[in-house]
């Protein structure tokens, strides 16, 4: 059993060694196969390669043949041309040196001939100078021989002579400065009249004459009850609050607002839209509104003025100055507005200055403010263009300015060239046909004297002149005047206008005194 089952492992044994053997040799044969068409292909592949190499070389031998003759080309071009270039200056400063040398002779010769021109002006000079002194030994002679027969000496006879010269000399420049004079005369007149009315044609004047009455119109004429109220109380109390003069007449659907201030008319006008618009009218009631709209004039005031430097190009102005300006559209100067007027100055200021070549902006400043002095807030003895320069100064404006102002009605000497320039102009348009008149600005001065007048005496609160002048209405403080005093003070005043002013017709004084208690329950 042993014995068998060793057999069969040594049969095993050797069937495995000699399927081993068998599949070693079969592989050698097949790798040995692979192997040997492995080698012949690479052999083909370095062949080929080796081909391809040879070929590459002589492609890339041919190439490198071919750049180096067309370098070579290219370099024996370059050094052609430079060589070109070269012979080129060569020859060029061959040529030059040719050139110098032949001027180099040219200027050996000129040198030489020079040497012979020098000797020959040598000789010259000196004969000359031999000359010269023969001339002057006869002329010696000759002013001695002329000496003895005219009996001067050559001094007395020069200055004889250079005397009768002078005269001559003078004489002429004299006659020649005259009608220099006269010529720059004429010129200077024609220039002129082409100036100011180049400078009248290109300003355009707005409006002319300033009214003194206002029409408010109404939408119905039951209105107007409202407005007077009972007994009248309501139109009086308007007119003692705004000092206008209320005209109410058969005109449907209008009251006249009569005054010679315009701020007044335009206090009232307003005062009377905003109580027709609330609808309640009563003395109470119209004092609030009269104050609040006179606040409200006063802020339009300072805009009237703002807008009015701004359309001007006028910069810098200090805010009084403005405010007076505003001011300005409720004033007027002998029916003309005054605003309207002074606007119209500064525009001729500024043309008639860049025709002379001068500051414009100066010009139409001083134009705008040369009738400050006439919007005043307090009356004063000065002149309204010594108090406008007054003004002007106070408020740090430029001393040309200051004497343009002061000086436009020769109250004071003009030291600046604006200034006669701003009373032309002030002229010019005060000179309009239509701009001015005469009997406004007398009547309004009248009613200012009779305001002023009253605001004389003591106790007095408030004066307006109202009905063109012909009634004087006087407020006076209640605490400070009885009521025998108001009838006494309006005696006096009567008397007073009576032999003082110079008015047509009669003057109604009308002394108001009213006693108010106010307390507040809080």
């Amino acid at each position: 059993m042993d014995t068998s089952l060793i057999i069969s492992l040594i049969t095993g044994l050797v069937a495995l060694a000699a399927g081993i053997f068998a599949g070693k040799v079969i592989f050698a044969k097949n790798t040995a196969s692979k192997i040997e068409e492995a080698e012949q292909q690479a052999r083909k592949i370095i062949s080929e390669a080796k081909s391809n190499a040879e070929t590459i070389k002589k492609e890339r031998m041919l190439e490198a043949k071919e750049k180096f003759v067309q370098l070579k080309a290219e370099h024996d071009r370059e050094v052609n041309e430079k060589n070109r270039k070269i012979a080129d200056a060569e020859g060029r400063i061959k040529q030059k040196e040719q050139t110098i040398n032949q001027k180099l002779e040219g200027l050996e010769k000129q040198t030489k001939e020079n040497d012979s021109i020098k000797e020959h002006l040598n000789r010259q000079i000196e004969v000359v100078t031999q000359k010269r002194t023969e001339l002057e030994k006869h002329q010696e002679e000759h002013i001695r021989r002329l000496e003895k027969i005219a009996g001067l000496t050559a001094e007395e006879a020069k200055t004889q002579l250079m005397e009768s010269l002078k005269q001559e000399a003078h004489t002429k420049a004299l006659s020649l400065q005259q009608e220099i004079i006269e010529d720059a005369k004429q010129r200077a007149n024609k220039e002129a009249r082409k100036i100011i009315i180049q400078s009248i044609q290109r300003t355009a004047a707005e409006q002319t004459i300033e009214n003194t009455v206002t029409v408010f119109n109404l939408e119905s004429d039951e209105i107007k009850g409202q407005i007077i109220g009972r007994e009248g109380r309501n139109i009086r109390a308007i007119e003692a609050a705004t000092g206008v003069d209320l005209v109410v007449d058969d005109t449907p659907e209008a009251i006249v607002l009569s005054s010679f201030d315009p701020l007044r008319r335009e206090i009232a006008r307003l005062s009377l839209q905003r109580l027709v618009a609330d609808g309640r009218i009563h003395p109470a009631r119209i004092e609030e509104v009269v104050e609040k709209t006179r606040r409200q004039i006063e802020e339009q005031v300072m805009e009237i003025g703002e807008r009015t430097i701004i359309e001007l190009g006028i910069h810098g102005l200090h805010k009084e100055l403005v405010r007076v300006v505003g001011k300005m559209r409720f004033r007027s100067s002998y029916g003309q507005n005054l605003l309207m007027h002074s606007r119209e100055v500064a525009n001729l200021c500024g043309i008639m200055a860049a025709e002379l070549g001068l500051n414009p902006k100066l010009a139409k400043r001083a134009g705008l403010l040369h009738d400050i002095g006439k919007v005043p807030d307090e009356e004063t003895e000065l002149s309204h263009a010594l108090l406008g320069g007054k003004l002007a100064e106070k408020y740090g404006e430029n001393p040309a300015v200051v004497n343009a102002i002061a000086a436009h009605h020769d109250e004071m000497e003009m030291q600046f060239v604006i200034s006669p320039i701003i009373q032309a102009c002030d002229a010019i348009s005060g000179a309009r046909p239509g701009a001015r008149r005469e009997i406004m600005q007398q009547y309004i001065q009248r009613i200012k004297d009779l305001e002023n007048l009253a605001m004389g005496y003591g106790g007095v609160e408030k004066a307006y002149a109202i009905q063109a002048g012909r009634e004087l209405r006087v407020i006076v403080e209640a605490d400070k005047m009885s009521d025998n005093d108001s009838e006494q003070l309006s005696f006096d005043m009567a008397n007073k206008i009576q032999n003082e002013m110079t008015y047509p017709g009669q003057i109604k004084v009308t002394v108001i005194r009213e006693k108010r208690s106010v307390n507040i329950a809080r």
